[in-house]
């Protein structure tokens, strides 16, 4: 699998639905998240999301790592883009961009910005589809994972996985 890097908004909903085996099944030990979506991550633990904790102890466990920008290039392109972005959004799109990986995320700026410099883009339902497609999880369970997901605040274009 290629490797790819979440945002915090993407991540998070995988773990505030409890479905953060999706992740580990499609990307053991290929994925990553910054040390500034981390810090987004502890803030919200912090603020009482408590299931993403999930995403400390996945850290913890090895199959997702913590990176930090580490090249002139990728600081100097975080910069940039954190002008118009969120700080976890512009440090993922600078490792995606400087390493070749795949951005994860929902939000529109981010994938616009990530566009425009030809970064590989998937999101939350591309993820659903994809572990759908590789028998991770059946129709019904997709279909249970995106209504939690939903219910915790994710904002979906679509309420059936059937339909994408």
């Amino acid at each position: 699998m290629p490797e790819i890097i979440f945002d915090c908004c993407c991540i998070s909903n995988f773990a505030l639905s409890d479905s953060l085996f999706v992740l580990e099944s499609l990307y053991s030990r290929s994925a990553y998240i910054t040390n500034f979506v981390s810090a987004e991550i502890l803030r919200g633990i912090q603020q009482g999301h408590k299931d993403l904790v999930k995403v400390r102890e996945a850290i913890k466990d090895g199959w997702l790592k913590e990176t930090v920008l580490s090249s002139q290039r990728e600081k100097s392109l975080y910069e940039t883009l954190s002008v118009s972005l969120g700080l976890g959004e512009a440090s993922s799109i600078s490792v995606a961009k400087s390493r070749g990986l795949v951005f994860a995320s929902d939000d529109r700026a981010a994938r616009r910005e990530a566009g425009l410099l030809d970064v590989k883009l998937t999101g939350t339902l591309g993820i659903l589809k994809k572990a759908l497609n590789h028998r991770i999880i059946d129709l019904k369970k997709g279909n249970l994972i995106l209504a939690k997901m939903i219910e915790k605040g994710f904002y979906s274009p679509a309420t059936s996985l059937k339909k994408i």
